[in-house]
């Protein structure tokens, strides 16, 4: 619908990559009329960010005592049935909510406030039937799934059925968090969020305590009740945020609200063609990670059979990866995944407006402050692999898998963004291939490496970190092509300085000082904390944090530069 020009592109491409003493005189000026758009985004992003933050909090706690109640074993349970409803999940939605965000960004930033209305109450729609259908379709092939082995250990059978009715509820709601975003409004997903995983976390706990007398499978299936308590609250609460937006809309815009001229008489067809034009790219994308997902259940489980492992040993090992490792990871990728979530509906917009500048140094920032979190969180995941499991998960079995699995997270992270990027450009095909290419090298690589005994389960995460690095560089690649962006190697050189220089201090801070206090809990944050002072100093100190970066964040952006300047790190 909004073409790029090519020549569009070089001219605010070129404009964006001016050295910086060219753009001197302008350097007061920019600054003193930021675009308020630029600010929404961040806003939007440090709000999902801390929400996200909350809400793995809540998320890892929970995980403690669930992993307690159940076990390795218990949770591969749980993680056997997951990518069930996971898929049907993905499916039912079809990449919709993101076509809504997509299309309602780019309609109110041309005012067309009748037309965002008008795909919202269209898409709802076809959430509605899609989301009971896939509910539906999920309870009967429970049985069948059994059956055929696709899921090896029968006792899975009571947790994905109780699963069933939840897509229905979590379709409506990603629907629903979709438009919300595509108005650039992020606090009612994060409030959502944060009581959908309240209810959640409470609903697991106290169900997987109650039902555990009767046997594992009954006390997995009750954890897996907790997705539709906190699918219904969170439901509840989008209820009263699109009531709160009417009433904003109508005080700005009246209580008449007429379609644009020439729009008046837009057939249904037509909108729901657009819709699936930018929907089905994107499902098909989402719609890999359940797929591989899958995949992952139906092959790796089985090799580590072939590696030499019985079926609970293999079942406890993959509850050690998908229970324990990735959840790690996805709380590595918080801000990443923010960002990702926010950068959509901010891009499709800036495109509308035809203002390239804005999205060039909007990919910008957002793979640098990608690279800014991501390469810390590794460093503390791969060196404190085993403590942290411990700790955590009072499971130091899982040590292996979290080491390894630590690599996927600067890669996750630049996956999440840049997928981002790709889709508020029109682009959301390119994702979806590149996911493809990447899922058909992951799956060579867990049936070769998973299977070997030397690697076993470790050879599962590697898999894992190559999947995402596969689909994260071709996307940048693309990135590339369109938009003339390339990642800026003395930043990053600069930012794996910083990384190394961490890790020296991290490992030697904990060995240090658990020979002298033997308290791992101590010892564990105390590297963190240690680690993450040494990061941020090492990065000041070659100059790898930049003040126009840190400018765009929301309040901690100003303190922290009146902090640094005031330190002298900064030029007043």
């Amino acid at each position: 619908m909004f073409s790029i020009s090519k020549q569009d592109v070089e001219a605010n491409v070129q404009a964006a990559q001016q050295p910086q003493e060219a753009q001197g005189s302008n350097k007061s000026s920019d600054e003193g009329k930021k675009s308020s758009k630029g600010e929404s985004f961040l806003k939007g992003t440090f709000i999902l960010t801390i929400a996200g933050f909350v809400v793995k909090v809540i998320g890892s706690l929970n995980w403690i005592f669930v992993s307690r109640i159940l076990g390795g074993e218990g949770i591969g349970l749980y993680q056997m049935a997951f990518p069930i409803y996971f898929f049907a999940m993905t499916v039912s939605q079809a990449g919709v909510p993101v076509a809504i965000s997509i299309i309602t960004a780019e309609r109110v930033a041309l005012k067309d406030i009748y037309g965002a209305k008008r795909v919202f109450r269209i898409s709802m729609g076809l959430m509605l039937v899609t989301g009971l259908l896939f509910s539906v379709l999920t309870y009967f092939a429970a049985d069948w799934l059994i059956e055929w082995h696709f899921i090896r250990d029968a006792r899975a059978y009571l947790s994905m059925v109780v699963l069933a009715p939840t897509v229905f509820f979590v379709t409506l709601l990603a629907a629903s968090r979709g438009y919300l975003q595509g108005w650039q409004r992020m606090t009612p997903t994060a409030v959502s969020q944060i009581v959908e995983q309240i209810f959640r976390v409470i609903t697991m706990i106290l169900l997987a305590q109650l039902f555990l007398p009767w046997g594992l499978e009954y006390a997995s299936a009750g954890a897996s009740l907790g997705a539709f308590a906190g699918a219904v609250t969170g439901l509840i609460v989008l209820v009263y945020y699109h009531w709160k937006l009417d009433r904003d809309i109508e005080r700005d815009y009246g209580h008449d609200i007429k379609p644009l001229p020439g729009t008046e008489h837009e057939p249904v067809l037509k909108i729901m063609r657009r819709i699936f034009m930018l929907s089905l790219p994107v499902s098909a994308a989402s719609i890999m990670l359940p797929v591989v997902s899958n995949l992952d259940l139906m092959i790796v489980p089985q090799r580590l059979e072939v590696a030499g492992y019985s079926v609970n040993e293999a079942t406890e090992l993959f509850g050690y990866l998908t229970g324990m490792a990735v959840p790690l990871v996805n709380l590595s990728c918080i801000i990443t995944a923010s960002m990702a979530m926010s950068i959509v509906p901010a891009i499709s917009e800036a495109r509308a407006l035809r203002d390239m500048k804005r999205v060039y140094n909007q990919t910008a920032a957002s793979v640098r402050i990608s690279n800014f979190v991501c390469f810390p969180a590794f460093v503390i995941v791969f060196v404190l692999a085993t403590p942290i499991s411990s700790l955590i998960y009072n499971a130091p079995g899982a040590g292996p898998a979290v080491m390894i699995s630590a690599f996927s997270i600067v890669l996750l992270g630049l996956h999440q963004v840049s997928t981002g990027i790709l889709q508020g450009l029109g682009h959301p095909t390119i994702p979806m291939v590149n996911m493809i290419l990447a899922a058909a090298a992951k799956v060579i690589l867990n049936w070769e490496l998973t299977a070997l005994p030397w690697l076993g389960i470790m050879g599962a995460a590697w898999a894992t970190a190559a999947d995402m690095g596969v689909a994260a560089i071709i996307n940048l690649f693309f990135i590339y092509k369109f938009i003339g962006y390339r990642m800026e190697i003395p930043q990053l050189l600069k930012t794996l300085f910083a990384a190394a220089v961490m890790a020296v201090a991290v490992y030697f801070f904990y060995d240090w000082t658990m020979a002298w206090w033997n308290i791992g809990a101590i010892s564990t944050f105390g590297a963190v904390f240690f680690g993450c002072f040494v990061y941020i100093a090492t990065m000041l100190l070659v100059g790898g944090l930049l003040e126009d970066d840190l400018a765009r964040m929301p309040m901690i952006g100003r303190i922290g530069i009146r902090i640094l300047r005031r330190i002298g790190v900064f030029k007043s």
